[in-house]
């Protein structure tokens, strides 16, 4: 979780907690060896951080298998692939809609930016538009998986699972040549929170925190961003190592991207290289209001980035999800924080991707807002404001042509 949640992470032990046990391969190289037998690691979670919500909607699907069931089932117009293999060996799904790029450019991306001209690496379909959504990089943030559900239900019968239509999305998703996405990417850490949705705990976010970043064996929070500090994490120390890291102790979106890569990044590097997308919307939670954060990328990218921002958070305004309801205040991409270097940059300087991390509010609490009130973030709300992220992306991405029309090549 982020800072906005900072302020209260530590404070409290839980005298009481239950020993949850998982079985769990821990290699540092994010690789099986043959004939390895799985450790067992005997994690520690206060009692009463492992209850489930009431009354779970029909549209909150967060679970692996469940996931994994959704998509079995639904998935018709689309086709569902294995990219990848996690630590823990369990397989990184996607769902494929449209046909792939064809044909191979002549040079690498590092290169095409040195001849000045984008086209000889992406290809003779240069100007093909490519839309890749991936969620669950961090295993304890469910509201991507579950606005991913939701978005995949809305392509395959023009309806969320709410039965809410959504014409502009069908609308835009005609539009767009080839969309990926990846509901779970770190299939490991969110196997390892045994929930399918948490309980609301009103303005209280230990529970989500521990959850998602972990905490020692006497339940106190890691917290963010100290979770950072130690990549990998020894999973032989008591305690709970949260959702942020896959079962070699690697959290992804922090991975040694031009070292000992883990082989979801691997898997992603692999995607992306291929199918060279113009946009990435990695979905986290950690914020009040959903928020657009801009990344370390190429600065040739930045006017696109503002482009993207105003039409994601303009039309959240006009619907209520932002601060201000005033389309041009919360459009204004001057309002957006700059990350650190890390999954998204790699994936830029990898493909040529504008990539960016997008964080929700969370389900299981309410962020209190700039007049120190609950922003009042319910799960319907959470919902809406995925997929009209999701919908604002495309339409950008639908409209200014992706990066072949951002950034001319050089004239012939």
């Amino acid at each position: 979780m982020k800072n906005i949640m900072e302020q209260k992470s530590g404070r409290l032990i839980y005298p009481i907690l239950l020993f949850f046990s998982l079985t769990l391969v821990f290699n540092l190289n994010g690789q099986t060896p043959a004939g390895t037998k799985p450790a067992i690691h005997k994690f520690q979670i206060p009692a009463d951080y492992l209850k489930e919500a009431a009354n779970i909607p029909a549209y909150w699907i967060s679970a692996y298998d469940e996931v994994n069931a959704f998509l079995l089932k639904t998935v018709k117009k689309g086709k569902v692939e294995v990219i990848g293999t996690s630590a823990g060996g369990r397989p990184i799904r996607a769902v494929f809609y449209g046909k792939a790029r064809q044909g191979k450019g002549t040079t690498t991306f590092s290169g095409s930016l040195g001849y000045g001209d984008m086209r000889a690496y992406r290809g003779p379909d240069h100007d093909k538009t490519v839309y890749m959504g991936m969620a669950s990089v961090h295993g304890g943030e469910f509201e991507g998986i579950v606005g991913m559900v939701n978005l995949i239900s809305v392509i395959e019968t023009g309806k969320d699972l709410r039965g809410k239509e959504w014409p502009e999305i069908t609308a835009v998703v005609a539009k767009v040549d080839r969309l990926i996405l990846i509901p779970i990417v770190n299939p490991d850490g969110r196997v390892r929170i045994p929930l399918r949705m948490e309980t609301f705990r009103d303005t209280d976010f230990t529970v989500a925190e521990f959850l998602n970043t972990g905490g020692n064996a006497e339940g106190k929070i890691t917290g963010w961003p100290q979770i950072k500090e130690f990549i990998p994490m020894d999973f032989s120390k008591p305690g709970f190592p949260g959702g942020y890291p896959n079962d070699a102790g690697v959290n992804v979106q922090h991975d040694d991207f031009f070292g000992n890569r883990q082989p979801e990044t691997q898997a992603l590097l692999d995607l992306t290289g291929r199918e060279k997308p113009d946009v990435i919307i990695n979905l986290h939670t950690g914020a009040v209001y959903m928020r657009m954060d801009r990344p370390i990328c190429e600065p040739a990218l930045h006017p696109a980035f503002d482009t993207l921002f105003r039409y994601v958070h303009s039309e959240l305004g006009r619907k209520g999800l932002q601060y201000s309801k005033d389309p041009q205040i919360a459009g204004d991409p001057a309002l957006a924080s700059t990350g650190v270097f890390n999954l998204d940059g790699a994936l830029n300087f990898h493909c040529g991707a504008l990539s960016v991390v997008v964080e929700s509010p969370s389900h299981s609490f309410d962020g209190v807002n700039e007049d120190g009130k609950p922003a009042g973030q319910s799960p319907d709300m959470l919902i809406d404001a995925q997929l009209i992220c999701h919908q604002q992306a495309m339409k950008f991405l639908a409209e200014t042509g992706g990066r072949s029309k951002w950034l001319p090549g050089r004239k012939k």
